[in-house]
């Protein structure tokens, strides 16, 4: 899912007045009677940034999504597969998401 910076293409820095600016570019190239569901997208990302306030409390309480996929590919991308027995793969199920805790899990030869 896009964040409302990406949808406006505007950097996370960007003034009131550039983030105003990228937003009515954006509604002069989707009008709401040409796509409504990309307007939509546009008018919502830019009411929740428009501000400092708004800004402030979406850097607060919104969470990046974490891409899994990206995760398991860059897990399983080992030069030489790790040898996966009964004990290693009870001890990664009981692993917290630190990667400390996932590194002393795994056998020395997969860690390089």
């Amino acid at each position: 899912m896009k964040t409302p910076y990406e949808i406006l293409e505007v950097a996370e820095q960007a003034t009131d007045s550039e983030i105003k600016q990228a937003y009515l570019q954006k509604v002069k190239q989707y009008p709401p009677d040409r796509d409504q569901g990309m307007f939509q997208q546009i008018h919502s990302a830019y009411e929740i940034i428009k501000d400092i306030t708004g800004r402030e409390k979406y850097a607060l309480f919104n969470y990046p999504e974490a891409d899994f996929n990206a995760l398991l590919d860059q897990a399983f991308s080992l030069a030489e597969p790790a040898i996966m027995n009964a004990e290693l793969f009870d001890k990664l199920l009981r692993a917290g998401i630190d990667d400390k805790t996932f590194l002393t899990t795994l056998p020395a030869k997969a860690k390089s």
